[in-house]
């Protein structure tokens, strides 16, 4: 089964692209690599958030630069197969570089919103989209893992792995699994569970498709719950407070009958 890979360059894809690469016939990666922002002029309430994104909440920013730290010492570049940099995923060079590998399967991570231009390539078994959430409970951005914590949702910590549509996180789901969690971890230990955890998920996925695709579910994600789509203009100083605030609160968490009792009330969607 032949791949391609839409994918961002953060060392997180990086990782992931080369464990595709070593379980599977890696045929291309097409990375999404945005413009630099252009300076404009910064609000008062913009720089305020700026100056306690390095102070107050520079644990928050420490944590992920750390985690893809850790990921670029084991995996320092994409592996060696056909690749090309757009500036957005939907661009005309990433549609002929698609339509002339002619892949079984598209995989994505970490872009922006594939759009119709992309959805529409004749791919015989689909394209999916790795979410790091538990759809349909938690959905959006900028990190799913961070308003469970802020909303003090601990239970729905975990990924998904779907067919991918035109929405937000709103394809037909494959496969969710809750992140498996001691309640102990510190919050770059927590990340790297989860993100550890999406990858190993998403692979399973993939060998589903290529092994017995008959077989491979397709839940509409209202036939489980409505849930909640979290958006990055949302993730400001109230959410990283409460974030910083209920972090403490975890590890007596997952000791309480309330953890239990939590995740009995969730509907997970089994390979």
């Amino acid at each position: 089964m032949k791949i391609v890979l839409l994918c961002g360059r953060q060392h997180n894809q990086v990782a992931l692209a080369n464990k595709i690469a070593e379980r599977f016939n890696l045929a291309g990666i097409v990375i999404e690599q945005p413009p630099p922002k252009k300076m404009i002029t910064f609000s008062l309430v913009q720089l305020v958030e700026k100056l306690l994104d390095r102070t107050i909440f520079l644990s928050l920013h420490r944590t992920w630069f750390n985690l893809l730290n850790e990921y670029k010492k084991e995996y320092s570049s994409f592996p060696d197969t056909k690749k090309i940099t757009v500036s957005n995923i939907n661009a005309d060079a990433s549609i002929d570089f698609i339509f002339t590998l002619q892949p079984d399967l598209v995989m994505v991570s970490g872009t922006s919103i594939v759009k119709k231009n992309i959805l529409a390539l004749p791919i015989p078994k689909g394209i999916i989209n790795l979410h790091t959430g538990l759809s349909p409970y938690i959905k959006g951005g900028p990190n799913c893992t961070n308003w469970c914590i802020a909303e003090k949702q601990f239970h729905l910590i975990g990924n998904t792995i779907m067919w991918i549509d035109a929405g937000i996180d709103s394809g037909d789901i494959i496969t969710t699994e809750r992140t498996l969690l001691e309640g102990q971890e510190n919050l770059l230990q927590l990340h790297m569970k989860v993100m550890n955890h999406a990858h190993e998920l998403y692979l399973k996925a993939v060998k589903m498709i290529a092994e017995n695709p008959a077989h491979c579910p397709r839940v509409k994600q209202l036939s489980i719950a409505a849930g909640i789509t979290y958006y990055t203009r949302q993730w400001d100083r109230r959410a990283k407070w409460r974030l910083i605030k209920h972090v403490k609160q975890i590890p007596a968490y997952f000791k309480s009958v309330k953890y239990s009792t939590d995740c009995s009330k969730i509907k997970t969607v089994p390979l």
